[in-house]
């Protein structure tokens, strides 16, 4: 075999246990083979951790990254808070409902919806920002502050760090605003621990959804699979029997996660909440 020939084969092999781990199913990934694609398809969340602090150089390439994600308008309307203070991260891991890999993580990255500082802008030129005050602004900046975070997540993944999403700092973002001295018109979005994972806690990749069930050509199909949906319950729950985890149905996390008010922890009145911290949403 020539040596271009046993690259492609290693890198069809790579693919190949790539798509195995994502999907495991029998979804086929062709084509080149590349370390950033391999760093995305290996994602997976990391709840323990070493107690070895971020480097500083990492921590501002993982910016930059993160600043390299598209903008709308360039208006940039987002920012992040690092804690790496211990009794900082105890007082917002209480608002997340006290979670292990907060408790663990040496750094807490908060992102943030920012649309103070556009508007300090706009009215030290004479404008009212009247434009920040519709739910399309609110939005704006909630989709800038994801984009930016996960652009970060693969740099952070590329140096071996882990990270794990906080979606929890939403069930109170007066709290969160009040510890991190937030101005009227900053949101925060969710936490993201960071951290090197703890390799006798190890974690593994979750397997996703077919892509015949997300993957749509020309047009919506509403018509759900139900053999697809079959076969995923089947695959997560082989997941979280490897990890330790309680095993329950993806169908029965999806009812529980949204099937009543109660179960949104406090998330049903965020609308009234971003109006508290300062916008308007009209």
């Amino acid at each position: 075999m020539t040596p271009s020939a046993a690259a492609a084969k290693d890198a069809d092999d790579r693919l190949a246990t790539l798509a195995a781990a994502r999907y495991r199913n029998t979804q086929k990934l062709t084509g080149d083979w590349n370390e950033t694609l391999d760093t995305l398809l290996s994602h997976r969340s990391v709840r323990g951790y070493l107690p070895k602090p971020v480097p500083e150089s990492v921590l501002q390439l993982a910016i930059a990254a993160a600043q390299s994600a598209p903008s709308s308008s360039n208006l940039q309307a987002w920012s992040v808070v690092a804690v790496e203070d211990e009794a900082r991260r105890n007082r917002l891991n209480a608002v997340a409902g006290v979670q292990r890999q907060i408790t663990q993580a040496p750094l807490l990255l908060v992102w943030l919806a920012d649309l103070s500082r556009p508007r300090k802008i706009a009215t030290e030129q004479g404008a009212t920002a009247e434009g920040l005050d519709f739910v399309e602004s609110f939005l704006l900046g909630v989709i800038d502050a994801a984009l930016a975070a996960q652009n970060a997540v693969v740099a952070l993944e590329s140096y071996g760090l882990g990270s794990c999403y906080i979606g929890a700092l939403r069930n109170d973002p007066e709290t969160v605003a009040r510890e991190l001295e937030l101005p009227d018109g900053v949101f925060p979005v969710f936490g993201l621990t960071v951290g090197y994972p703890d390799p006798a806690a190890p974690a593994d990749v979750k397997p996703r959804l077919p892509q015949t069930t997300i993957l749509h050509r020309e047009r919506y199909d509403t018509q759900l699979r139900s053999d697809d949906i079959r076969d995923y319950n089947t695959a997560l729950r082989s997941f979280q029997a490897e990890q330790s985890m309680p095993r329950i149905d993806w169908t029965e996390q999806v009812k529980n996660r949204i099937g009543t008010v109660e179960s949104l922890k406090g998330r049903h009145v965020l609308g009234a909440v971003a109006r508290k911290l300062g916008f308007k949403l009209r």
